[in-house]
């Protein structure tokens, strides 16, 4: 348990940090652009590729990056904890709204190139060339009769980075491969998988290219969510999850929204990262009722005080051919938003506004939507859910 405990740890650390690097790596990108990052002299010394903190402060509230100076400090002193700005001469460890000069990391050279780092940035140059190739190997493809968006059998992305001098040997490529995997860079389609030198399909984990708001990195608010997925089909990697897969022959799904949503109807499409007829469930759900089902914010802290107004309840739920049928949002903690009143999870119990606290004897509180999502998909049938229910 420690160990699995570890596994998600890491990977929602991994998952942070490469939206910090994207985010960072934008924002810098579009101050070049605006001319912000310039060579400044100062005592008689001249620093180039910096910036003002002051007039960066300006330029993030007129570009209606943040809303007012200090939430600006704030963000920039998020990019410093994570090694993306520096002072100049790092004379000081925090942000300052004033004449003092910063420099993104990767303009001098200073950024920690790590192992877990450099194989991030392989990955994105990777993404970045098959993305613009003018025959790329990501395409629509089928496996076991579900469509997916930009994907790649695992042989063809090593003819390709022997094609391209990306490496001396096919050996060679199933390790990068492996390690890109590893790293939650790609992914087996369906998450069943590790990579494998065959016909099995893969896609990018991240969308590199996304346009990531500067917000996001301070406050991921359940709206920032939704946003995210309004945004899917302009090949949004990442979506909520709702575990119960769409057979061809359905037509329709009503999900039970705490009375705000409506019957949806699933479209014959494909996404990145989830099958379209998984995700695009979720993603409906949560448009046709974009605001949370919850009342109130609840923290881990507040479910598990004493007295608390919840009860804890168990429950069972054997997924059919189709799945589960939930669709779950939030992090730290999940619950549920939507149930499908015809699923596996209606008959078990499973409520809207429910709190999922452990799966299968795992504390799952602390996790958010995403790791929750891929520990349970790529799990058993056979799942056990321990839940927080209000009393009112």
């Amino acid at each position: 348990m420690d160990q699995l405990g570890n596994i998600q740890s890491t990977m929602m650390s991994r998952h942070q940090k490469a939206e910090i690097m994207i985010a960072g790596e934008q924002l810098r990108l579009r101050l070049h652009d605006s001319k912000l990052i310039k060579d400044h002299r100062h005592h008689l010394r001249t620093y180039p590729n910096c910036f003002v903190a002051q007039e960066l402060t300006d330029w993030l509230i007129a570009h209606k990056e943040v809303s007012d100076r200090e939430t600006a400090v704030q963000l920039m002193q998020y990019l410093m904890d994570h090694d993306i700005i520096h002072h100049v001469c790092d004379k000081w460890p925090v942000f300052k709204d004033a004449k003092y000069l910063y420099r993104f990391r990767k303009d001098d050279g200073t950024f920690p190139f790590n192992v877990e780092v450099k194989i991030f940035m392989r990955g994105q140059r990777l993404y970045e060339h098959l993305i613009t190739s003018k025959d790329s190997i990501l395409q629509l493809r089928q496996e076991k009769r579900v469509d997916y968006e930009r994907s790649f059998p695992g042989y063809m992305l090593i003819d390709w980075l022997l094609q391209n001098g990306e490496i001396e040997s096919r050996r060679q490529g199933l390790d990068l491969c492996k390690a890109l995997l590893e790293h939650d860079i790609i992914q087996h389609v369906s998450l069943k998988h590790h990579f494998f030198d065959s016909g099995l399909l893969y896609q990018f984990c991240i969308n590199f290219r996304r346009r990531r708001h500067l917000s996001e990195l301070l406050h991921e608010t359940e709206n920032e969510e939704v946003e995210c997925i309004t945004q899917h089909n302009q090949d949004q990697a990442d979506s909520p999850f709702t575990l119960r897969k769409t057979s061809p022959s359905e037509s329709n799904t009503d999900f039970l929204s705490d009375g705000h949503c409506g019957g949806l109807t699933h479209q014959q499409n494909s996404s990145c990262g989830y099958p379209l007829t998984v995700s695009l469930t979720a993603a409906l759900a949560l448009r046709c009722n974009p605001t949370s089902v919850l009342k109130r914010h609840v923290t881990c802290e507040e479910l598990l005080s004493p007295g608390a107004p919840y009860i804890k309840r168990v429950l069972t739920i054997l997924g059919d051919d189709l799945g589960w049928g939930i669709v779950v949002r939030g992090k730290s903690p999940c619950y549920v938003q939507a149930v499908d009143p015809g699923s596996p999870a209606a008959a078990a119990g499973v409520k809207v506004r429910q709190f999922v606290c452990r799966v299968n004897g795992r504390s799952v509180l602390h996790l958010d939507y995403r790791t929750l999502s891929k520990l349970v998909m790529t799990g058993p049938r056979f799942v056990t859910l321990e839940v927080m229910q209000p009393l009112d």
